[in-house]
């Protein structure tokens, strides 16, 4: 018996009604299947619910039936488990997402059985200081220090090892790592890093300086963001906004010890993906 967590796109109904076909084969084949609170109120999966902070505990696999947001919030679910997150693609070919819908059900026995490989991506430890209260976070994708909508033009300065680097006149700042490359990073012309890359990205939003490119920096590197001046920003990780930054308010961001582990069948993954997404020929 494996223990299989499911997640899934708050508002795709067809990923919730699979979802729910899929819960009921698995526990009739003698499974444990765990969904967190969110996918609980769905139709077939309101008996599978466990509480979100043991979701990971013993988990063997994890299924996300969405696109790559529901990959992120999978992450955050299985924590610091080493279970793999297999991606099924309801959105709009996902980088993170394995597998289409009507591949699931083949591509979790496959799992099950280990025919599979699995891809270590490296993740973020974000610590925040607010006010001086503090808390941890962790990305997969990045974390953004960006200007409030009623704020103009952001100062952020930015230390690298305990030595100060420069401060950034910008609409924001952002920390990825190379599978969020290809997200907000890539929007604001940053580079494209093969996703099994051990690196950060640097990458400011709209800079107000001369100094407008990417630093990409060992992962060994502690980054440390602090608001100066009087303008507010707002702190968003993996695309969830966590804390709005005063003066003197800071994070920091150092390579976690953990790993995100994603399932692949292909190991051409990533260039298919980008040759679609941007229409690449073969010529």
């Amino acid at each position: 018996m494996s223990a299989i967590g499911l997640i899934v796109h708050e508002r795709r109904d067809e990923a919730a009604t699979q979802a729910a076909e899929l819960a009921r084969w698995l526990s009739d084949s003698g499974h444990e299947v765990r969904v967190s609170s969110i996918e609980g109120t769905h139709e077939g999966l309101e008996a599978f619910v466990v509480p979100d902070g043991s979701f990971g505990e013993g988990l063997d696999v994890a299924v996300s039936l969405g696109g790559d947001g529901s990959m992120l919030r999978a992450v955050q679910l299985v924590g610091t488990s080493s279970a793999p997150i297999l991606g099924v693609d309801f959105g709009q070919l996902g980088y993170l997402t394995a597998v289409q819908p009507d591949q699931t059900r083949a591509a979790v026995e496959k799992v099950l059985r280990g025919d599979c490989e699995v891809e270590e991506r490296m993740l973020i430890d974000v610590t925040v200081s607010t006010g001086g209260a503090i808390r941890r976070e962790r990305a997969l994708n990045e974390a953004v220090l960006e200007r409030t909508g009623e704020a103009n033009t952001i100062r952020i300065a930015v230390s690298i090892d305990d030595r100060f680097f420069t401060t950034y006149a910008a609409d924001g700042l952002i920390v990825a790592t190379p599978t969020g490359s290809t997200a907000y990073a890539f929007s604001a012309r940053g580079p494209i890093v093969a996703p099994t890359h051990r690196a950060f990205q640097l990458t400011p939003v709209s800079p107000h300086m001369l100094f407008d490119r990417t630093l990409v920096l060992e992962p060994e590197r502690i980054l440390r963001l602090t608001m100066i001046g009087s303008r507010s920003g707002a702190l968003s990780v993996d695309g969830n906004t966590i804390a709005v930054m005063d003066c003197d308010d800071w994070i920091e961001c150092t390579a976690s010890n953990e790993v995100a582990r994603l399932v692949r069948f292909d190991d051409d993954h990533f260039h298919s993906v980008l040759k679609a997404k941007f229409g690449l020929n073969d010529r």
